[in-house]
């Protein structure tokens, strides 16, 4: 054995992560390393064998479905949908049932509104998506396209009073709506401001107005700013004709944006080495510590950022209250098809990682459970993706029980929010709910990853429609539906979240502003959003729209998606009359999307980022949308639709135009004109190799390639 392992029982760890949850972890709680890690060891015992014949199942049932759609070439869909049931693939709906899940916080059960999801690994981006509780709607507006960024508006221009003027006008007119005054506008009203127990404001008019619904008015802020409240969600007022720059006398309006944020392990992270996943643990430490906090410069200044306090206001009694001025955090860990050799067994096999990841967050979480802080429920809030049926959410249940007696953590205390992003969850999902009717806070529509198992699945089956296209199909709204139908009928009105997927223009503004209502008039009581600024503009949706009033009325409708539209497969249609001209681009589009997310990610480590298009349009990129785009070409080069030859002549070609788009990024590593680097195999490997990946997934392949690049820099 290597002096770098410690062995406990039947495992072995790697005594840098040993120390870890020794030095770290463990401190201040009621339990030491060797007990943690003799309880993983039996954990192990009790459930590995499961984990891997989940994994063994899934490639047996894939291997059929295969098998029949080579035999098969016309899909008669109820002998498709018998064949389906038959190996068990699709499963027996519950009888109707409730879930019964207790102590989840407000935050998830009756607040609406945006969701971060963040990569665990940048201490900076996470404090910014935690500390995106509040954010500035003038800043929001002034800083982006929601405002046309050109002529007398541009940005260019330092403290553009028109663009000012705009921000604040826009700013007043949402006001006027959401919190209206009796016969007159926001853009009427000056600094002073009376309080006699109602808020009254005086105008610009030497009138005075009030609110018409005066219950909307809380109090003040310490900072003596207005405190407003509409559909459950938070508006500070900031009043200062001094500072104001707009005539309303209105400084700024200071939303309640970023209710919760999902800390993430899995695929906007990248975790290779010991130290890279040591450092994101140590970074939820901090969180669950709540000492997480982190330097950096900008223009010429050390910046240091930490958590948000609470904030204090007095309400209209004159009682001292607080509200939380950070996001409520849930944690992301990694899928069960995930290995790792951090800790292994005794005969040096791999662990599932998932596993770990189940202990390694409950036992940091500890911390949270004694200074509840985080959650003053009590609950521990663990997002797992990448379940395929309600036999891996019954797995998963065994699991959090066992992390529960191991920690000595009251039972239910760790909560899951079940991602419905692979085929065999969608069509099963009442039983995958019905399993974790205890735990269950959330269940949201991944439709990158959901897209990218839909190819996969019907790998056999034919060729695939255009990526822009496939969202068109039947498929994809009864997929959508279903999951807010099937969540309002198993009770997750005012008990879990029901959500939706991630706005990826992080530039685009106007645009989200535009089309992410939707979301909320399907029933959607959250929604993933790319940055904080996104978060503070999206908010203004839930302050629109009353989300759960919709819920109600859909419970009441009792419209169901036709769940026939579930089995639907995105063939590519004789209408989309593809060219050659068609094939080249869209191979070209799916080349750069690859090379652009992959080389950060081998050559960087960065595991989500802002990647340019073949547009130059900036899309936040993961794993999610790598294997969409992977999956995509393997279907076309399987079919016949494209050849060898056309994708490895895409890759070289958008190899050139991935490296200009990176030319300003000082630590980036070129891909051409050698085409021979780590990243720029991985990319290509993931094409031609992406019909043989278990599920599609792009693990395998990314680390491999990582942990050859680190090798060869050590």
């Amino acid at each position: 054995m290597s002096s770098d392992q410690q062995i406990i029982q039947n495992i072995k760890a790697d005594k840098i992560f040993f120390d870890f949850i020794d030095d770290e972890v463990c401190d201040g709680l009621d339990i030491t390393a060797i007990d943690f890690f003799e309880s993983l060891s039996k954990i192990l015992s009790e459930l590995q064998d499961s984990n891997h014949s989940l994994l063994n199942k899934r490639d047996k049932l894939q291997s059929q479905i295969d098998d029949w759609h080579i035999q098969n070439k016309r899909i008669d869909p109820q002998n498709y949908k018998n064949f389906l049931k038959s190996i068990g693939y699709v499963v027996e709906k519950p009888n109707e049932f409730t879930i019964e899940v207790e102590e989840v916080d407000d935050e998830i059960s009756q607040i609406s509104g945006p969701q971060l999801v963040v990569p665990i690994t940048n201490q900076r981006f996470v404090l910014n998506a935690v500390n995106a509780r509040w954010g500035s709607l003038f800043d929001s507006l002034y800083g982006t396209n929601v405002i046309p960024n050109k002529g007398s508006m541009s940005t260019s221009f330092a403290h553009n009073l028109q663009r000012v003027n705009r921000t604040a006008e826009l700013a007043c007119d949402f006001l006027d709506e959401i919190a209206p005054l009796k016969g007159a506008s926001y853009r009427q009203i000056t600094s002073q401001v009376k309080y006699t127990g109602t808020l009254i404001f005086n105008l610009n008019d030497g009138e005075m107005a009030t609110l018409i619904n005066p219950d909307q008015y809380i109090g003040l802020s310490e900072d003596g700013n207005i405190l407003l409240k509409n559909n459950n969600l938070h508006i500070e007022i900031v009043c200062d004709q001094e500072r104001s720059l707009h005539k309303s006398g209105i400084f700024d309006v200071i939303l309640e944006s970023a209710v919760t944020t999902i800390v993430d392990f899995e695929d906007s992270a990248s975790t290779v080495s010991d130290e890279e996943k040591i450092h994101a643990y140590r970074n939820y430490l901090g969180l669950m510590k709540r000492k997480l906090n982190t330097s950096f410069v900008k223009s010429g200044e050390t910046i240091t950022r930490s958590l948000n306090q609470d904030k204090a206001y007095t309400d209209i009694h004159g009682t001292a209250c607080k509200l939380p001025g950070t996001s409520l955090t849930l944690v992301r860990n990694v899928g069960i098809h995930m290995m790792t050799k951090m800790v292994t067994n005794h005969d040096g096999s791999p662990i599932p990682e998932g596993i770990l990841d189940a202990m390694v967050t409950s036992l940091i979480a500890l911390h949270d459970l004694k200074l509840k802080m985080n959650s003053k429920k009590g609950s521990i809030y663990i997002v797992k993706p990448k379940l395929h049926g309600p036999e891996e959410v019954r797995f998963t249940m065994d699991l959090f029980s066992a992390v529960e007696k191991a920690l000595s953590i009251k039972e239910n205390t760790l909560k899951i929010g079940v991602m419905d992003e692979e085929r065999r969850t969608t069509l099963n999902l009442k039983a995958c709910i019905y399993e974790a009717r205890n735990r269950i806070i959330f269940i949201n529509t991944g439709f990158l990853d959901r897209t990218g198992d839909e190819i996969h699945t019907s790998m056999m089956a034919g060729a695939m429609r255009c990526k822009n296209l496939i969202k068109e199909e039947t498929w994809y709204s009864a997929y959508e539906e279903n999951n807010v139908s099937s969540g309002l009928e198993c009770g997750l009105y005012k008990r879990a979240q029901i959500g939706k997927g991630m706005w990826a223009q992080p530039d685009q503004m106007r645009q989200m502003l535009d089309n992410k209502m939707v979301h909320l008039e399907a029933g959607a009581s959250c929604s993933w959003v790319p940055s904080p600024t996104a978060a503070t503009l999206h908010a203004t949706h839930y302050h629109r729209f009353n989300v759960f009033r919709q819920q109600q009325e859909l419970l009441s409708k009792h419209q169901k998606p036709n769940q026939d539209d579930l089995y639907e497969i995105p063939f590519l249609k004789l209408a989309d009359q593809l060219s050659e001209e068609k094939i080249i681009k869209e191979i070209n589009n799916n080349a750069q999307s690859i090379l652009g997310y992959v080389v950060k990610w081998i050559n960087q480590g960065i595991g989500c980022s802002k990647v340019q298009d073949i547009n130059h349009i900036g899309l936040m990129e993961d794993r999610a949308t790598l294997r969409i785009s992977s999956q995509h070409m393997a279907n076309w080069l399987h079919h016949k639709i494209c050849t060898k030859k056309q994708v490895n002549k895409a890759f070289q070609d958008m190899a050139v135009i991935v490296d200009e788009q990176n030319k300003h990024d000082p630590n980036y590593l070129p891909l051409a004109p050698n085409y021979d680097s780590y990243a720029y195999k991985a990319s290509v490997a993931l094409a031609f190799e992406g019909a043989e990946q278990a599920n599609g997934y792009t693990e395998d392949i990314l680390i491999r390639f990582r942990r050859k690049f680190l090798d060869a820099r050590n």
